[in-house]
């Protein structure tokens, strides 16, 4: 009985160390990520903002922005209106162009009912998140817009601007 027990007290300990004895740091390169610009930021941890705090951001934007109207209004260039609009969800994935993060976020348009799908830039400046654009990308899951290889907003076949 004490052999099994010995045995199996053995066992769990060897189970436990065995990862911990072959971890180390990975050999290799560096990160291939994009060098520092070599400005000095006075030693203060500078750290990139998480994709939950970008959205959080993109919420309480168009929260602050409905208090006034009780909707959220957004200036439809094609259509030469303004959408009241009432926001569904802002999208999971996050991604950064340039010096902007983004993401979608669905609305409902209160007067016509129709979906649109925002994009809505934020930018991320001497630590803090604030929207920057906001622009109306689709209008019932009719592209206004595309992105080319670098990024840039090219027309979507068929749109007027």
């Amino acid at each position: 009985m004490k052999v099994k027990m010995f045995f199996m007290v053995f066992m769990v300990l060897a189970i436990a160390l065995v990862p911990a004895a072959f971890a180390a740091e990975h050999g290799g390169k560096e990160h291939g990520g994009k060098e520092h610009g070599g400005e000095e930021h006075g030693g203060a941890e500078v750290s990139e903002p998480s994709a939950d705090q970008i959205r959080g951001v993109m919420n309480d934007y168009v929260i602050e922005q409905s208090k006034k109207t009780g909707t959220f209004d957004v200036y439809d260039d094609e259509a030469g209106k303004m959408r009241k609009l009432s926001l569904v969800r802002v999208h999971e994935r996050v991604g950064k162009t340039g010096d902007y993060y983004y993401s979608c976020a669905d609305f409902r348009d209160t007067v016509s009912n129709e979906t649109l799908d925002l994009d809505i830039d934020v930018e991320h400046k001497d630590g803090k998140l604030a929207v920057k654009d906001v622009r109306i990308h689709k209008v019932n899951g009719k592209e206004r817009y595309t992105y080319d290889a670098n990024d840039n907003r090219i027309p979507a076949a068929g749109s007027s601007k």
